[in-house]
C-alpha cells in the first residue's frame, strides 16, 4: 500500500483549520468592527474639522455677520469697507487733493559721483549720512551709481527711501521714492562732497512728485469739514467705515454722496451658510448613528456615547444666549427632522429691531463663534483631541488583531505539523500491517 500524501496533508490541514477556525471568526469580526469604527470616526472626525474650518471662517476683527454696505452717487472716486458697526447714513465729500508720495530724480552722477564725504538723506524729521567712501563696495575708487544706490537702500537707519535707476537713451538717472505718502515723508538731501557730481546733481534735482497730503472735505464744497491726513485711505472718519479716495473733484463738480446701509441679502446669506454648516455636521450624525433597517445599514456608531455628547453641546452652545440674546430669537429654529431651519421673515424684523444684538451674538469675546470653536477643539485638536484619542485607540485595537493573527498562524501550523505527523505515522503503521496480512495470504 502506498502513502496517500495528498490525503495526509489535506486531513492535517483541516484538523488544524478547525482548531483554529473558532479564534480566527472572532479575530475576523474583531477587525471588521473596528475597521467600520475607524472608518466611521475618521468621517466624524473630518466633519468636526469641516464644522470648525466654517467656523474659523466666520471669525475675526475684519468679518462680520451683519453686513453692511456702501453705495456710491458717482464711481471711481471713491471705495469703501464697511463694517459691522457702521450706522446707516448719508454723507457727501469733496476732494480737493490727494496724497502722494515724494519722488525725485538725479541727472549726471556719471560713473563717479564722490570720492568721499556723506550724502545726507532727511525724511520725518529724521536725517541718516551715506559714507560715499564706503558706498564704493568693489573698491576701485569710483563710486558707480549702483553702488551709491545700494548703499541708500541698505543703510540702517533708512526706513522709507527707495533708490532706483532709470535708463533712457543711453542716459541712467537715479529716482529717490518715498515709501508713504504724505507731506511728512518728503525727502531732503544735502552732501558735503564738494565739487563732486553728486553735489551738483543735487542743486538740479528734479522733483517728479510733490508729497502732499490728502484733504477731504465732509459736505458739498471746499467749505464743508477740512479732513488732511498723509493717506488717501481714512478710517473710521465715519464710525466702522474706512474710505479711501482714488480721484480729485474738479471745480463745479458734484460732491460724492455715500450712502452707507444694511445689505440684508448678503447678511441673510451669510447666517444661512452659518446654518447649512451646523446641518452639514447634523447630516453626518445621521448617516453614522442611522438604527438600520429597510432603508439602509445600521450606522458603525449608532448608539456611540460620543455622538450623543457632541449633539448635547451643539445644541447648549446653539441656545445659549450671548450678549443677552439667542440664535433662535433671529428665527434660526430646529425643523422637524432635527436640522436647523432659518424663518427669513423673522429674522429680518428681529434684525431691524436689534441689529446691535445680532452682532454681539457673533462678535466679541466668549461670543457664540468662539464658544463653539473652543468646544470643537476638545474634539478636533490633533494633539489631545477626543477624536485622536479614538482613533489611537482602534488602530492599537487593529494592531492587536494582526498580532491575534500572527499568534494563529503559530498555532496553525503547530497544529497542522503535529496531525500531519501523527497521519505519516498511522498511514505507515497500517502500510506495514498490510504487507504483514499479504505474507499470509
Amino acid at each position: 500500500m502506498a502513502i496517500d500524501t495528498d490525503y495526509i496533508q489535506a486531513q492535517a490541514k483541516l484538523l488544524a483549520e478547525y482548531e483554529v477556525q473558532r479564534e480566527l471568526a472572532q479575530a475576523q469580526r474583531n477587525e471588521t468592527k473596528y475597521k467600520a469604527q475607524l472608518e466611521a470616526v475618521t468621517a466624524l472626525d473630518t466633519a468636526l474639522k469641516a464644522l470648525g474650518n466654517a467656523i474659523k471662517s466666520f471669525k475675526g476683527a475684519d468679518k462680520s455677520m451683519l453686513i453692511n454696505a456702501a453705495t456710491f452717487s458717482a464711481e471711481g472716486i471713491a471705495s469703501a469697507t464697511v463694517g459691522a458697526s457702521a450706522k446707516e447714513g448719508s454723507y457727501q465729500f469733496f476732494v480737493e487733493q490727494l496724497a502722494s508720495r515724494h519722488q525725485v530724480s538725479l541727472s549726471g552722477l556719471g560713473d563717479d559721483a564722490a570720492d568721499s564725504g556723506n550724502l545726507y538723506i532727511k525724511q520725518d524729521g529724521v536725517e541718516f549720512a551715506v559714507d560715499l567712501a564706503a558706498a564704493d563696495s568693489n573698491g576701485d575708487g569710483a563710486l558707480s551709481q549702483e553702488e551709491l544706490a545700494s548703499a541708500i537702500n541698505n543703510h540702517p537707519d533708512n526706513e522709507g527711501v527707495k533708490a532706483t535707476l532709470v535708463r533712457s537713451g543711453g542716459e541712467v538717472t537715479m529716482v529717490l521714492s518715498a515709501e508713504e505718502t504724505g507731506e511728512q515723508y518728503a525727502i531732503e538731501m544735502r552732501t558735503d562732497a564738494a565739487g563732486s557730481p553728486l553735489e551738483a546733481s543735487l542743486g538740479a534735482a528734479k522733483e517728479l512728485s510733490k508729497a502732499q497730503d490728502a484733504i477731504i472735505y465732509l459736505g458739498a464744497d471746499a467749505n464743508g469739514m477740512k479732513l488732511q491726513q498723509s493717506s488717501n485711505t481714512f478710517k473710521d472718519m465715519i464710525e466702522g467705515v474706512s474710505l479711501t479716495f482714488s480721484k480729485v473733484h474738479e471745480a463745479g463738480d458734484e460732491p460724492l454722496t455715500v450712502n452707507i446701509s444694511r445689505d440684508q441679502t448678503a447678511t441673510n446669506d451669510k447666517l444661512n451658510e452659518f446654518v447649512t454648516a451646523i446641518n452639514t455636521m447634523l447630516s453626518t450624525f445621521d448617516e453614522l448613528t442611522g438604527s438600520g433597517g429597510e432603508n439602509g445599514e445600521r450606522g458603525a456608531l449608532a448608539g456611540d456615547s460620543s455622538i450623543r455628547a457632541i449633539e448635547a453641546m451643539l445644541n447648549s452652545v446653539l441656545r445659549t444666549p450671548f450678549g443677552g440674546v439667542t440664535l433662535m430669537e433671529f428665527g434660526v429654529l430646529a425643523g422637524s427632522d432635527g436640522k436647523l431651519k432659518l424663518d427669513t421673515k423673522a429674522f429680518e424684523k428681529m434684525l431691524d429691531a436689534n441689529p446691535e444684538g445680532f452682532e454681539k451674538l457673533f462678535s466679541g469675546s466668549g461670543n457664540l463663534l468662539e464658544t463653539l470653536d473652543k468646544r470643537l477643539g476638545t474634539y478636533t485638536s490633533g494633539s489631545t483631541g477626543a477624536m485622536k484619542a479614538r482613533k489611537d485607540n482602534l488602530n492599537n485595537l487593529l494592531q492587536r488583531v494582526d498580532e491575534k493573527y500572527e499568534d494563529l498562524e503559530i498555532k496553525y501550523q503547530n497544529h497542522y505539523q503535529r496531525y500531519l505527523k501523527q497521519y505519516t505515522q498511522l498511514a505507515q503503521v497500517m502500510a506495514a500491517m498490510e504487507q504483514t496480512f499479504s505474507m499470509f495470504g
